[in-house]
């Protein structure tokens, strides 16, 4: 999280489809929380949004959010490791985890972060055993 803007992009229950893809669109995120008050409901995603809206012939802009939204996601603590992260991602096939701390809703890791820094990780471990081969 510490490589992320600190940044919670969120809307209401009552939200239309069509003004969440609004948000998402004009924000460039895959993924949107749905908060009421500091309370995290659930989560909209672009998948959400073919599978329940598109797919079953719904209107996006006379439907809810709060109809086509997982409800109460998944979601890691700051102290919860990228390993972790990396695994719920894979076991329930979700692209998205909100991140709390002390219940509340910080951030939320995609699965490019999770990529992203595994990649940076792998670089230094890289670094180091060539820094012990040469010496």
């Amino acid at each position: 999280m510490q490589n992320k803007p600190a940044v919670v992009y969120s809307v209401g229950k009552e939200t239309s489809v069509f003004e969440a893809l609004n948000v998402m669109m004009e924000k460039n995120i895959s993924a949107l929380l749905i908060m009421e008050d500091d309370h995290l409901l659930g989560i909209f995603t672009e998948r959400d949004y073919a599978r329940k809206v598109i797919l079953k012939g719904k209107s996006s802009k006379e439907t809810l959010i709060m109809e086509v939204m997982t409800a109460d996601p998944v979601t890691v603590s700051l102290k919860n490791e990228i390993d972790l992260c990396m695994n719920l991602m894979t076991d329930k096939h979700i692209r998205h985890l909100p991140v709390t701390d002390q219940g509340k809703v910080i951030g939320m890791v995609s699965i490019g972060d999770v990529v992203k820094s595994i990649i940076e990780v792998q670089k230094e471990t890289i670094k180091q055993l060539e820094s012990y081969i040469s010496s």
